[in-house]
């Protein structure tokens, strides 16, 4: 048995939803705002996988994900397919002068490390984290508009 647990963050950015997707749908730069993810590698031969590798006090998961929805501007929605199983999608809303940048991400835990865990814990452990990093992400995208005005 497993329990999937699910997050949804959102954080508002000065910045046109032109560079805030252009920023976000650039994969392997996430670990530039996403301290918890090392690294992100995206094979040559298949745009749509990706390969990722998490760290987080002393563990490290690894996974593949494949890109299922891509609108531009809009959305990217993805699940894993081999690894740490999650899923989720970023959703972007432009709002003419800012964009609202919005996650969900839910993953699989098995059942007894839910429980050893804590889902509620657990939960707000992840949510502050994905929140800190949104919180990041906005400030990457505030300093390369600068650099780019």
């Amino acid at each position: 048995m497993s329990d999937w647990l699910e997050h949804s963050v959102q954080v508002e950015v000065d910045a046109p939803i032109d560079l805030v997707w252009s920023l976000w749908s650039d994969l392997e730069q996430m670990p530039r705002w996403m301290k918890w993810i090392d690294s992100v590698k995206i094979p040559e031969d298949d745009p749509d996988i990706s390969l990722w590798t998490l760290s987080s006090s002393g563990f490290e998961f690894t996974w593949k994900s494949r890109i299922t929805k891509v609108i531009t501007n809009q959305i990217i929605q993805w699940e894993s397919v081999d690894g740490l199983p999650n899923r989720g999608a970023i959703r972007f809303y432009d709002r003419k002068e800012s964009s609202i940048v919005k996650l969900t991400v839910a993953y699989d835990i098995p059942g007894i490390v839910g429980r050893i865990m804590d889902n509620l814990f657990l939960g707000r452990i992840v949510e502050s984290t994905i929140q800190a990093d949104l919180e990041r992400f906005r400030e990457y995208a505030l300093k390369t508009q600068n650099n780019l005005n």
